[in-house]
């Protein structure tokens, strides 16, 4: 770890010049900026007084914080296969995120399980093919190109009656699948 760089960063996303935060922390604009082209070293009190003027703590500041994951290709994907409908989870692990983008292919004839009401909505985005949104009493056929959006207040789920797999992109949130 570049102890001098992370401390760059971090006065820089604070908006501090260096005469700033060496003003706050009672360290010289010189050895500051030493300090951040790795030249020389504080001791572990002077780090931690410059930490404590940027808003951070020792702990936090030498915590390896995992680069998170923003882009995903087909072999990131999970797969479930349903005898009438295959799931693609397309973000590993989105369970745990606020919203759950899947990619789910319904086979000639097939349904998705019914979702019950819940405190969320869904988006989707027909891919391929044509399905019959069923929310609640009424429904839809929703086409390639076509999008659905609606709170999940009542039963919902899609069914394919056509010849051709069609499939959808859906993103639900909270997570529901």
């Amino acid at each position: 770890m570049q102890i001098g760089e992370k401390l760059k960063r971090l006065r820089l996303k604070n908006q501090l010049t260096l005469e700033e935060l060496a003003n706050r922390c009672e360290v010289t604009k010189g050895f500051l900026s030493q300090v951040e082209r790795n030249l020389t070293s504080p001791s572990i009190a002077t780090l931690a007084d410059i930490l404590e003027a940027l808003g951070t703590t020792l702990g936090a500041f030498f915590s390896e914080e995992k680069d998170e994951k923003i882009v995903f290709g087909t072999g990131d994907f999970f797969e479930n296969h349903q005898e009438a409908f295959d799931i693609f989870y397309i973000v590993p692990n989105a369970q745990k995120n606020t919203m759950e983008p899947i990619r789910l292919e319904l086979k000639k004839g097939g349904c998705s399980q019914q979702v019950e009401p819940f405190e969320g909505e869904v988006f989707g985005y027909v891919l391929a093919g044509r399905i019959t949104l069923h929310y609640g009493e009424k429904t839809f056929i929703v086409k390639k190109g076509q999008t659905f959006y609606f709170k999940c207040d009542c039963p919902h789920f899609l069914s394919n009656e056509w010849e051709s797999t069609a499939k959808v992109l859906w993103v639900s949130t909270p997570p529901s699948f």
